[in-house]
């Protein structure tokens, strides 16, 4: 017997099917999860309607899987220039053939999706799946994402390394906390001074308009006595020639990326820390996942952090050299200025490790043994 009602239920249903499909809080290709919701909405039309629904929902759910492909946005802070960046699309691209093509990460760069600000809550409230971002943005959070970045703690890819892996417990837990899951950290080249004339000693860095991106740039810019902007990658050259901004203390990468030498002269290869980056996901968005898909995922993250760490003293040779090539002035910091930034280090840590306390004191004592 055919079975015949009226198109405004067929358009009810759908309507709602639809809302449910394009709600953000639905696992994308997930058709045994469209197949239940279809069935939910048909409740309340009669038994002919609900065949009808559930004939339609096993039709969707064919379509579906059939089609099925999960599309992960992914903002990063910095351009597709960058080391970073580019590792990152190397680790999308390993994603997307190990699945088969059933995860896909769509990289937005240089902060076109979100600002490297907004990155990090954007991940947490599933506006975006995954994310990168410079964990010591975090440390005004919690101080134990700050602790890469405490001056000449850890000023060695070596002993970068073994700060990570103290630290890595605390900083996934800090994440677990927030819905967040850690999939792999890279650092930045040594942090070295720039400035438009040679600094020699610690004085000459006091009434200087200082660029700080985090917390340990901000104080550090303090406590030598200089006047800390907080001024993002992008706007670097503007704020140096704008006057906004005299000195900073970054990498050599970030330094030959904004072309330095357009508006300053010497760079100071103090190596005080290696910050780091970090790629991490919204926990709900990983475990939608099949197994495969997040086994695919923890491999490609697994290379991806390798590759990076080899690929960050690659570009600390590299992109010194290109700023020497492109005439600024390299300058091995004096013996008075290393001491006057030692001490500046001591301040730090020892306020780093009051503020962190007791975590803080388990991931030193690790990186330490």
């Amino acid at each position: 017997m055919l079975v015949i009602f009226e198109s405004s239920v067929c358009e009810d249903v759908l309507h709602k099917v639809f809302e449910e499909c394009t709600s953000s809080s639905i696992p994308t290709g997930n058709p045994r999860f469209l197949e239940e919701k279809i069935m939910l909405q048909s409740r309340s039309l009669t038994r002919a309607g609900i065949h009808l629904a559930a004939a339609a929902a096993f039709g969707l759910a064919g379509f579906t899987a059939a089609s099925a492909e999960t599309k992960w946005d992914m903002p990063t802070p910095y351009g597709d220039s960058n080391f970073h960046t580019q590792n990152i699309a190397a680790f999308a691209e390993e994603v997307k053939e190990k699945t088969d093509g059933s995860l896909v990460i769509q990289i937005h760069s240089a902060g076109s999706l979100f600002k490297h600000p907004e990155i990090k809550n954007s991940v947490r409230k599933g506006l975006a799946p995954i994310g990168e971002i410079l964990v010591s943005r975090l440390s005004n959070e919690d101080a134990v994402f700050g602790v890469d970045s405490v001056p000449f703690l850890a000023p060695s890819y070596d002993q970068a390394w073994k700060l990570y892996q103290a630290s890595k417990p605390a900083l996934e837990e800090k994440l677990g906390e927030q819905g967040l899951q850690l999939l792999y950290a890279v650092p930045w080249p040594p942090q070295g001074i720039y400035a438009k004339k040679e600094i020699t000693k610690g004085d000459d860095l006091k009434g200087l308009k200082f660029r700080a991106y985090n917390t340990a740039t901000e104080r550090l810019a303090q406590l030598a006595g200089a006047v800390p902007t907080q001024v993002e990658v992008p706007d670097i050259p503007t704020a140096f020639s704008t006057g906004r901004v005299e000195a900073m203390i970054t990498s050599p990468s970030t330094g030959a990326n904004s072309k330095a030498w357009d508006f300053l002269s010497h760079y100071h290869d103090t190596q005080a820390w290696l910050p780091k980056n970090m790629v991490f996901v919204n926990k709900g968005a990983f475990d939608a996942l099949s197994d495969d898909e997040k086994a695919a995922v923890l491999e490609a993250a697994d290379v991806a952090e390798k590759r990076g760490w080899e690929a960050s003293k690659v570009e600390t040779k590299t992109q010194t050299q290109v700023l020497v090539d492109n005439g600024i002035t390299v300058v091995q910091p004096s013996s008075e200025l290393i001491q006057d930034l030692a001490a500046i280090g001591e301040t730090m840590a020892a306020e780093w490790q009051e503020e962190a306390g007791e975590t803080g004191q388990a991931v030193l004592e690790a990186y330490k043994n």
